[in-house]
Order: structure tokens, then C-alpha cells, then sequence
């Protein structure tokens, strides 16, 4: 008895998943006859075409036929025959042979059978109203408007009905006798919900008995009887869950749930996910659309998960949010205005709570922080500025310090730059002072960082801070003797802030250090700062020629060198008001009970310690300046080229591009002026591989430096190696390399992927969109918008690994070197062209083991989508087998969604 339950609501649920999938159920309409119409090529017209006179027909019929027409005057029979047509009131039939019978106005068509036994050139009959629909054959009365048709296949709503036995009344209303309807998009479809007999109207459908088949075996279950109404809109209905086990929270039902449809711009889903050990997660998805002007989702989450074992404390549920937004406006539907929003916002622990909200996503759940911004631009004044305003939000995942930051808002207003000495009716090469450049540029702010927990309280709220920056670049460049390009510039700012800080340092209780408590008082500041630059570079050429029949014809090496200079004063004097002198403090938290002890605080120097009471920094304390150099370097050869069969053809091939040196020496420094030296650069030897590396040298020795610590007789002195002042060079050394970072990653199979581009364009720019419904539209989107989350069957085999390589030694000796050195691999292969095998995984040579890893199998099932998923081992180990129905547009292109491992639903 069990048993028989369960198949009976298994049938129920496979009975609604169908149509809330294929929006079907709910507005199956006339499903022979109401699909949008197809474009039909209309054959050659090998014979005469036939106009019958309007004294035998009411209307004009027109009918004709590639091999051959035969008229029975006697009768008033015409025969065609061999891509036969007929045209009659809005009405068009083509099929291999057509009977017409001019007396009773009735139009019999069929296909015919080759000598192999195989059937061809079927009735395929359209109208204005009720799109096209193929069949076996039929017989159709024109003057009353109705007839009979036998072996229909026609497709409704992304779902797609055929056999049986259908007929046709003048008052649209239509009577079916054995017909399958399935999402399987073959004649004789894998499975389907067969309807002994059922009447279809304009408003609603009514069924006698239906049941369920697979590969024409019958089930047991069925229906009695069913209606459906027939609504020209998406479909409510219920979502199928996916099994699983997970190592931690027990057996599980994921993904399963209710789907909303409330009109064609609006919808909404509710998932669950359900685990034995008592966890679960509530999302509820809500996508909106206008088209050509805008389109987003909604994305709220609930989670109550347990992740202990039961009588434990980690057993308690830890409860957990989350909210999503995304919105998109199309390019074209406000011009010169854009507005967009990216939330990703809520409990800092949910995704490590919840192991990526059951998608074991490692994206997810190892992500350490979450952002958000919602942005409003607008170009004004002719383009001459741009403001743009925005919401952000960034918050800490990892730890517990859970901290939070808001900005509401961040606002900018930038000017394009101008030559206000230029004139557009200048002929000629612009004089040295026109080429001045002039720009503007304000940013504002209203900002917190604090912790979850205080964010909304009144602490919290007040500890918002704002401020507004103004920026005025000036800019001059020009050339002397033609090859030495200058730029110079100015640059003056100002800062405003509505709250300056007030700093009392109070002494610890041992006496040897100080604790800073800030406090903030109300009140406009201004700050203002300067600083001026200039810089010169050139390019310098180098070209070697070979002689002779070899590969090489020729190298070129470009250095591009330059040196720039820069300062800006210090405004740390009492004049300007931007900084206070440090002082001690009474230990005292009562409110204004805290009076200064008229000590002044020292830095590490001997020297008073100065604060800026500007928050979030101000003008600088010191004057500073600096000499940068820089080199660049781009080698590439000229070789013959092998697949030029004249034996002429060139091709080049970069070696190095973009090696660069940089180094700086700052001219105010006590010690160490000059800074490590940097490089880097990049290699892209053949389309599959590339390689990128940088590093840094130091030009200074290593030392044992001694450290006094303590004071008269419990003085003790130890010593470590550091840098120290002293350049290598002076004792005939080469800098020290510091550090080091290799990576490349290379694809063996990249022609296959340009095979699926090719392949999902041709179906984007093709025809036939126009006859597509919403469901199979969205779903190409999908495909389009992100084509590795799919299983793609026509490509045989593929195979890409990133290699990574980090070396870091700051000090040169081996206690302090450091190197990471990590393979990651992923691929997949067909067994059969049906079956794929799909694996992700990893090793840390220095770890000595591998890294997080999976394996999914997946089964082309055409009609259907069968997958598992296994993580064998990690904290995160399970295993999931997921059997749903596809998308039919999905099946013309072989692809099958990923499933398991990084998506649940």
C-alpha cells in the first residue's frame, strides 16, 4: 500500500513539474493549432500554376505541384502530385500528394512511402490563426471549416504534441483521441502524458483518462479525468527537488519548490532545500524584465543550519540571511543616463554556515568578503561632465570581527579636460601654451565601518563621516629636439570635512606606551594641497637582419625609457591648522572629565608627535619627492611563414612583451632611498600558452643588527638579520632577488570551443528566434551568457591546467624563503556520445596532496538530463544524482546544465 502511495504522488509530481517547466499545462491551448507560425520555403514550381474560377469556389484557390497535376473534369477532381501545395482562404497545405473534390470541397492530403519503406513529405498545413502543425495525413472540408487529422505533431508553448487522432470543428473547438504530449522534440517522443481523448475550447481543456508513458510502456497510474485552463501567459507550478547525501547534514531534497508566474514581465520561485539532520534553506527568486528597458532579480535567502552532531552544542541552528539584487538597463533606453545595482548582502557566516547555500560552490564558500554597489551616471552640458552616484557596501566573511563599511552615497562630478587657450578655428599645429590642459574633478562621501552587530544602533549611526575633495589638473605637455617627449603638470586639491578628530593619548598602567581615544567634533574644515611633476621618455630602436634561408628573417627590439620627478610640500605648521601636537591625557572616561597632563608625546625620533584632524587623512605632514625611473622592453622576431606556400610570407612572433624595470629613489628620506627594483612582464609564445612573471630586487646587504632590550643590569642584547643602508653594489654584488612569481595555464582542445561559439551564434542570428517561446528563449540566453556551466556533448574531449609558482625570500637566507608552487587541472571527456565524464581538481606540491576535488558524470538522454556528482574527500565531501527534463532548444544544441557540484538550482 506504501508503495502504490508513493507511486501516485511521484506521478503528481512528475505530472506538475511538466507543466510548470514547459508553462504548458496551464495554457496548453488548442495545441495542434495555436503554435506561432514558421516560416515555410515554398518548393519550384515545375508545372503550371492553377487558379480554379470564383463560379466554382467562393474564394480563390490556388494549387500547383512539382512532378504532377491531373484534373478529373468529369468529377471535379484534381490530383497532385510531388511537393504538392494547396492555397485556399488563408489556409496553406503542402504534403506529397493532394486530393481536392471540387464538389463537396474537401481537401485530402498524405505523404508517401520511398522504396527502403520510409515515410516522407508529410502534410504540413498553417493557417493565420493557428499557426502550422504537421501530421500524417488529413482530410479538411473548406467550406464548413472542418475535418479530420491523423498522426499530428505540433509544438505548443515549448512542449510538443503528436499521434492520435484529432478533430476539427468550425467553431474551434477540437476533439483529440490518443494523442502524447511530451518536452521531447521528437515525432515519436522518449516519454510523455498520454490523453486517451479530451475536448479543447478557447478557455479551457478537458481530458478523459490520461496516464503516464515511457519509451511506450505504459504506467500504471493515471487520471480519471482532467482540466486545464488556458491562459496566454507563463504557468504556476511545482518544481521536482534533487536528491542527495551530504557528510554532514544527513540525506537531503534540494532544489525542489513552487514557481510563480504572475504575467510575462514578472516571476518568482521559492526553492527549498531540506536535510535530514533537520537543517534548511528558504530562497525565494524574483525576476522582472521590461524589454528594451530594463531587467533584473531579486534574491532573498533563509537559512537554518546544523552542522554538529546531535546533543552537541554545535548542534543548536545557526540562522542566517541574504539578499540579492541585480539590475541592468538596456543601453539604448535612457541615452546619456545609466543605472545598474550588484547587492550581495547579509550574514558575514552564511556561506560557510551553509557550504554556499548547499552548492558547495568553493567560489562561495571560501570567499572571504561581499560587496555591493547600486550606481546611478548622467553625461550633461554636451558631454563636457559626467555624474555619476553610488551605494557600496563591503563586508568581511571570515573571523569574527564580522566588520562592515557603508557608503550612502559616493558621489563624483567630472569635467572632460579642456584647453582653455586652444581655439577650434586654429589652423595649423598648436603653439607650446595651446597645448595646456585644464580638468576638474569633486568626489563626496558619506561612509561608516563598523561591526555587524552596532551597525544600526546610535553609536553606530553616528558614526557616519562625510567629506567632500575637489581637484584641479593642470597639464602642459611638448617635445624638444623631435625625439624627447615631455609632460609636466600641477596639481591643486582641497578637502572638506564636517567632522574633525580630537585625540587624547592616555598612558598604559605599566607607563611604557599609550592608548589613543579618538573623539569627533562637529564642525566645517577646509584643507588644501599642491604638488607639481614632470617626466620625459623616448623610444629607442634596435633592429637585426639574418641572411641566409633560416626561419628567422629578422628581431626587433624596442626600449622605452623614462625618468620623471615629483614634489609636494609639507603642511604640517601651526599656519595651516591641519595638524595638532599629541598630548597625555588623566585616565578618566567620564565624559569632558579627561584633562590634558601638559606632557607632550614623543615619536621614535625624540621629536613631538603630530595628528592630522582631518578623518580619513588630510593634507601631508611632510614635504616629499622622488626620481622615478622606468624601462620597458618589447623583443619580437620576424620568421617565415610555414603555411605560405610561395615561401615569401612573413609572420611575427612576440618573445617579451611589456618587460619592464622600475625603481624610485625618494630625495627626503633618512635612509634606504631607493626602492627595490621591480619587473615584470608577459610571453605569449602560441594561442594556447602565455606566460606572466614579476619580481623585485633589493639593492641593499643583510646584517646582523643588534636589539637592546631591558634597562641597567636586565639589559639584553639579541641580534637578527635586516636590510641595512648599504647598497650590494658597493662589495661587488648583484642585487637580491626577493621576490618571484611565475603562471601560465594552457587549453589542449581550444578549437573545440571556437566550434561552440560558432555554433551558438548561428543559433542566435538565425531565423527562427522569431517562433521561439520565452522559456526556450531565456534558456539560449543562459547558454549564451555563461557556456562552461553547461555540458556540452559535440565537443569529444577537453583538458586545461594553470600552473602557479611563488618564490618570496626578503632577507635572502633560507629560515626566511617561502614557495608555494600549485597545478590545477580540470577537463572532461565522452565515453560514448552520450556519455561525458567532467572532473576538477589540484595539487600543492609543497602540501603534497591534492586540492579540493570532484568528478561529475552526465548522460545524454535527449529529452532528459541525467548527472552525479561526487566529491570524494574535504570538508565538504558528498554526492548528489540529479533526472530532470530538458529545455527543448537545449536539445538542438546537445547541451546539458552542470548539476551538483557548484549548481543546486
Amino acid at each position: 500500500m506504501k508503495l502504490l502511495q508513493t507511486l501516485i504522488f511521484s506521478f503528481f509530481l512528475v505530472l506538475l513539474a511538466i507543466s510548470a517547466d514547459t508553462k504548458v499545462f496551464a495554457s496548453v491551448s488548442v495545441a495542434f493549432f495555436q503554435t506561432k507560425p514558421q516560416q515555410i520555403d515554398s518548393p519550384k514550381r515545375d508545372t503550371t500554376k492553377k487558379v480554379m474560377k470564383k463560379s466554382s469556389l467562393d474564394s480563390k484557390l490556388e494549387y500547383y505541384a512539382k512532378d504532377s497535376a491531373v484534373v478529373d473534369r468529369k468529377n471535379e477532381v484534381q490530383y497532385l502530385y510531388g511537393g504538392a501545395r494547396v492555397k485556399y482562404e488563408g489556409l496553406e497545405l503542402d504534403a506529397e500528394f493532394i486530393r481536392f473534390d471540387n464538389k463537396s470541397k474537401i481537401v485530402f492530403a498524405k505523404g508517401s512511402t520511398n522504396d527502403k519503406g520510409k515515410y516522407y513529405g508529410r502534410p504540413i498545413f498553417k493557417t493565420e490563426e493557428q499557426g502550422s502543425s504537421m501530421a500524417d495525413s488529413l482530410t479538411y472540408n473548406l467550406n464548413l471549416k472542418n475535418g479530420v487529422v491523423h498522426g499530428v505533431f505540433t509544438e505548443q508553448e515549448g512542449g510538443f504534441f503528436s499521434g492520435g487522432k484529432t478533430k476539427m470543428q468550425p467553431d474551434n473547438e477540437f476533439h483529440v483521441h490518443g494523442t502524447t504530449y511530451s518536452t521531447c522534440n521528437l515525432p515519436h517522443p522518449h516519454f510523455g502524458i498520454y490523453i486517451t481523448k479530451g475536448i479543447a475550447t478557447e478557455k479551457h481543456i478537458i481530458t478523459g483518462p490520461v496516464y503516464m508513458k515511457f519509451e511506450d510502456i505504459p504506467m500504471p497510474l493515471g487520471l480519471p479525468f482532467a482540466f486545464f485552463p488556458k491562459p496566454n501567459k507563463k504557468a504556476s507550478g511545482f518544481i521536482l527537488p534533487t536528491p542527495g547525501e551530504d557528510a554532514t547534514k544527513g540525506f537531503s531534497l534540494l532544489g525542489g519548490g513552487y514557481y510563480m508566474a504572475f504575467n510575462d514581465y514578472l516571476d518568482a520561485r521559492l526553492i527549498t532545500n531540506i536535510y535530514t539532520n533537520g537543517s534548511y534553506d528558504l530562497n525565494l527568486v524574483s525576476n522582472y524584465t521590461k524589454r528594451y528597458k530594463y531587467n533584473g532579480n531579486i534574491n532573498l535567502t533563509y537559512s537554518s543550519t546544523r552542522n554538529g552532531l546531535e546533543g552537541t552544542p554545535q548542534y543548536a541552528p545557526v540562522k542566517t540571511v541574504m539578499i540579492g539584487w541585480t539590475h541592468s538597463q538596456a543601453a539604448n533606453a535612457k541615452p546619456g543616463t545609466t543605472f545598474s545595482a550588484s547587492v550581495n548582502a547579509g550574514s558575514s557566516r552564511h556561506n560557510a554556515v551553509t557550504a554556499g547555500n548547499g552548492s558547495y560552490d568553493p567560489n562561495k564558500f571560501l570567499q572571504n568578503t561581499m560587496s555591493s554597489s547600486i550606481a546611478y551616471g548622467k553625461v550633461f552640458g554636451d558631454g563636457l561632465f559626467n555624474f555619476t552616484s553610488a551605494l557600496t557596501h563591503n563586508q568581511q566573511t571570515n573571523g569574527d570581527s564580522r566588520n562592515i563599511s557603508l557608503t550612502l552615497p559616493d558621489v563624483s562630478l567630472n569635467m572632460s579636460t579642456i584647453s582653455p587657450f586652444d581655439s577650434k578655428k586654429r589652423v595649423g599645429e598648436a603653439k607650446w601654451y595651446q597645448k595646456l590642459t585644464l580638468g576638474y574633478s569633486m568626489t563626496a562621501y558619506n561612509r561608516v565601518s563598523t561591526t555587524e552587530d552596532v551597525l544600526f544602533s546610535k553609536s553606530g549611526l553616528n558614526s557616519f563621516t562625510n567629506s567632500i575633495s575637489h581637484n584641479v589638473p593642470i597639464s602642459l605637455p611638448f617635445t624638444l629636439f623631435k625625439y624627447l617627449n615631455f609632460s609636466s603638470g600641477v596639481n591643486y586639491s582641497e578637502k572638506w570635512d564636517f567632522k574633525t578628530l580630537k585625540n587624547r593619548y592616555i598612558r598604559t598602567a605599566t607607563g611604557t606606551g599609550y592608548e589613543v581615544r579618538s573623539d569627533t567634533v562637529n564642525g566645517f574644515k577646509r584643507g588644501a594641497q599642491y604638488s607639481i611633476s614632470t617626466s620625459m621618455s623616448t623610444k629607442i630602436y634596435g633592429i637585426k637582419q639574418f641572411k641566409g634561408n633560416g626561419s628567422i628573417r629578422a628581431m626587433r627590439h624596442v626600449m622605452t625609457p623614462s625618468i620623471g620627478f615629483s614634489y609636494a610640500p609639507g603642511f604640517a605648521a601651526d599656519k595651516y591648522g591641519y595638524y595638532k601636537t599629541a598630548e597625555f591625557y588623566t585616565d578618566d572616561i567620564r565624559p569632558g572629565m579627561s584633562e590634558p597632563t601638559g606632557e607632550v608625546v614623543k615619536d621614535q625620533y625624540g621629536n613631538p608627535l603630530l595628528y592630522s584632524v582631518f578623518m580619513g587623512g588630510g593634507p601631508p605632514q611632510f614635504r616629499s619627492g622622488s626620481i622615478s625611473f622606468a624601462m620597458d622592453n618589447n623583443v619580437e622576431l620576424k620568421v617565415r611563414n610555414r603555411k605560405d606556400t610561395t615561401g615569401t610570407g612573413e609572420r611575427k612572433l612576440a618573445i617579451l612583451q611589456g618587460l619592464s624595470l622600475n625603481a624610485n629613489y625618494d630625495l627626503f628620506r633618512q635612509n634606504k632611498k631607493l626602492s627595490n627594483i621591480n619587473f615584470s612582464g608577459r610571453s605569449q609564445f602560441t594561442e594556447k600558452l602565455g606566460i606572466n612573471f614579476s619580481g623585485a630586487f633589493s639593492p641593499y646587504m643583510v646584517d646582523l643588527v643588534p636589539f637592546t632590550s631591558g634597562t641597567g643590569s636586565s639589559t639584553t642584547t639579541t641580534y637578527s638579520y635586516q636590510e641595512i643602508d648599504r647598497y650590494v653594489w658597493k662589495d661587488g654584488k648583484l642585487p637580491r632577488l626577493t621576490t618571484f612569481t611565475l603562471s601560465f595555464d594552457y587549453s589542449l582542445n581550444p578549437e573545440a570551443f571556437k566550434k561552440r561559439n560558432e555554433n551558438l551564434d548561428k543559433l542566435n542570428n538565425q531565423n527562427a528566434p522569431v517562433t521561439r517561446t520565452q522559456e526556450q528563449i531565456d534558456a539560449l540566453n543562459a547558454v549564451s551568457r555563461d557556456p562552461n556551466a553547461f555540458v556540452d556533448f559535440n565537443i569529444p574531449w577537453n583538458f586545461s591546467f594553470a600552473y602557479s609558482f611563488n618564490y618570496n625570500n626578503p632577507l635572502g637566507r633560507p629560515e626566511t624563503r617561502s614557495i608555494t608552487n600549485t597545478l590545477n587541472f580540470s577537463g572532461d571527456f565522452n565515453l560514448t556520445p552520450k556519455w561525458k565524464i567532467q572532473y576538477t581538481s589540484g595539487y600543492d606540491f609543497k602540501a603534497k596532496n591534492l586540492s579540493q576535488t570532484s568528478f561529475s558524470i552526465y548522460r545524454d538522454l535527449h529529452c532528459w538530463d541525467m548527472s552525479a556528482s561526487w566529491i570524494p574527500f574535504g570538508a565538504y565531501q558528498s554526492y548528489s544524482i540529479d533526472i530532470r527534463v530538458r529545455a527543448s532548444v537545449l536539445q538542438d544544441l546537445k547541451l546539458s546544465k552542470r548539476k551538483g557540484f557548484w549548481t543546486r538550482y
